[in-house]
């Protein structure tokens, strides 16, 4: 048996699997509300503890923030946590901390196709892939892949300064400057940035605010009310901002792309994606993707598909963990 997790700013999922003839079968798994607990250990203790399990033999995490020397201080929540206070606290003999997208890059590989939505066919090629996921921040990954083996890389490039690309995304960034100071890639793509370009575009007169936007993110997460009156309630507002958000985050996977040389293709994964997929294949995402000037052609080679599901980080934890029995 091994113990497998997924930890963000929202939420946390813990899982058991069972290793068997080279498959990984899901035996049980919770999910809890992050910001209920005061650590990982106080959630673990509480997800082993509500049924009987037989010996677990391996666990694995993957945690949004950056993980070094086996110990990581979460991003979005206060939790400081150590791979050996992890082994101890299961216990198992060996545990491992990973960033989440290392972990999600990791779990790609267990998707089946119908988990896969394709935005851009591409030419089907092996390379190194880039992963990118938008949620309650934004996370990026790479998988470097020799044409032997395929090694998972971790990057923190979500907070690297976001670059706008016309007056719209200047004046948005002189938005956000005014407010944060240094302005990264995830104070516009995440939940939280979804709500950053909708208030930018509310406060510069782009549309008005509806009564009924104002009305649900009194009792409503903000991110989620942009998201489903700007699919399906006709809101002017929330439609600019989520098409605004859609074409930041395909250029900035172009970006990741270029940077990897990720022949082998994107993939968009996180919370968000999946909640959107109409909007990512309407054509801004890709057209921003592609419009990279003289590399244009090479763009338009590069598979692009999004992650549907979002347990993809727990499968990735699942199958590390396995490698470690």
């Amino acid at each position: 048996m091994i113990l497998a997790g997924d930890v963000g700013g929202t939420k946390t999922t813990l899982a058991l699997f069972e290793p068997r003839a080279g498959e990984l079968l899901p035996i049980r798994d919770e999910t809890f509300a992050s910001h209920d607990f005061p650590s990982l250990e106080a959630v673990i203790a509480r997800f082993l503890g509500s049924a009987p399990h037989p010996p677990i033999g391996a666990a694995c995490v993957g945690i949004a923030g950056p993980v070094v020397d086996g110990r990581v201080l979460t991003t979005n929540l206060p939790w400081l946590i150590d791979e050996r206070r992890l082994a101890e606290t299961v216990p198992v003999a060996r545990a491992r901390l990973l960033n989440d997208l290392e972990a999600t890059a990791h779990g790609i590989w267990a998707l089946r196709d119908d988990e896969l939505f394709v935005l851009q066919p591409g030419v089907s090629r092996r390379g190194h892939v880039a992963v990118i996921a938008a949620g309650t921040g934004l996370g990026e990954a790479i998988v470097v892949d020799d044409g032997r083996t395929r090694t998972v890389i971790a990057s923190e490039g979500g907070h690297a300064d976001f670059a706008p690309r016309g007056e719209l995304e200047e004046d948005l960034l002189r938005y956000l400057r005014k407010e944060f100071g240094r302005v990264s890639y995830e104070r516009v793509l995440s939940g939280p940035g979804l709500v950053n370009i909708y208030r930018f575009l509310r406060d510069t007169g782009a549309a008005p605010e509806s009564a009924a936007a104002v009305s649900a993110m009194r009792d409503h997460d903000p991110a989620a009310v942009v998201t489903e009156l700007a699919l399906h309630g006709g809101d002017r507002l929330c439609q600019l901002a989520l098409n605004v958000f859609v074409s930041i985050y395909g250029a900035e996977a172009g970006n990741l792309a270029l940077k990897t040389l990720a022949v082998g293709g994107v993939v968009v994964a996180g919370g968000i994606a999946p909640r959107i997929v109409s909007a990512l294949g309407a054509g801004a995402f890709v057209n921003a993707f592609r419009d990279k000037g003289r590399l244009a052609s090479l763009m338009e080679t590069i598979a692009v598909r999004v992650a549907l599901t979002p347990k993809t980080p727990l499968l990735g934890a699942a199958r590390v963990a396995a490698s470690l029995v």
